[in-house]
Formats: structure tokens, C-alpha cells, sequence
């Protein structure tokens, strides 16, 4: 059973259809299909081509790409800081389990937004770096 999205202007939204929630989905699972693709160092670009794609045409579809983005920045954030730890040779063991943590984050953020994108809900993730809206 779809209940309606309130809105924050005070009116009700209609609940997402299958296709924005498919694309929605895709957006949350586009950085870990971008980020196996390319070895880890894409995974922005998945979401970010959902983003650009839906901006104008599902506001729903918006916020996962833009979301999963935003997130992915800060996924970034510590893997850059893991490798500037790693070369001052003493911080080896704080980057790799700062390594560790953004990629188990990443997983388990990602896969629970697409869960609850499936189920036409939206998803606010931890940690963004708010770039896209």
C-alpha cells in the first residue's frame, strides 16, 4: 500500500510510480556498479548520470541520484584521507581501517537506500557532503 509523500509546502505528493522507483533504485546501486566497473575510482559517476538524466523530469529519481552522490563524496573524503594516512607511513593502520569502514559503509548505505527506494520511500544518507539536491 503507497501512501502519499507530504510535502514540506503543505500539499500531498502521489507516490512514486514503478518506473521513478526503478530509476531511483538504479541510482542508489549506480556507485557500487560504477565503483566495481572502474576498480573503485567512479563511483560518483553512475549517480551522478541518473542525477543529470532525472533532474527535471522526477523529483523522487532527484534526491536517490543526488543523495547517493552527495554520499559518495564523503565515501571519498575518507578514502583520500586513508591514502595521505598511509603515506606518512605511521598512520597505515588508521587508513586501512578507514578504508575498511567506507567500504562497508558504502555497501550498506547504498544497498539499504535501493531497498527503500524499491519500496517508494526516501532516503536521507549519513555523512553527505551536500553538493546535488
Amino acid at each position: 500500500m503507497t501512501h502519499p509523500i507530504p510535502n514540506p509546502y503543505g500539499h500531498e505528493l502521489s507516490a512514486p510510480s514503478g518506473e521513478e522507483r526503478t530509476w531511483a533504485v538504479l541510482g542508489h546501486l549506480a556507485a557500487i556498479i560504477a565503483a566495481v566497473v572502474s576498480v573503485g575510482w567512479l563511483s560518483f559517476v553512475g549517480p551522478l548520470l541518473i542525477w543529470a538524466l532525472y533532474k527535471d523530469r522526477s523529483a523522487f529519481v532527484r534526491r536517490a541520484a543526488a543523495g547517493a552522490f552527495n554520499f559518495n563524496l564523503a565515501i571519498w573524503a575518507m578514502i583520500i584521507v586513508g591514502w595521505i594516512l598511509f603515506i606518512t607511513v605511521i598512520g597505515i593502520p588508521v587508513a586501512v581501517l578507514l578504508w575498511i569502514v567506507a567500504g562497508i559503509a558504502g555497501l550498506f548505505f547504498h544497498i539499504r537506500a535501493a531497498v527503500k527506494a524499491n519500496r517508494g520511500e526516501s532516503y536521507s544518507y549519513p555523512w553527505q557532503i551536500r553538493v546535488l539536491s
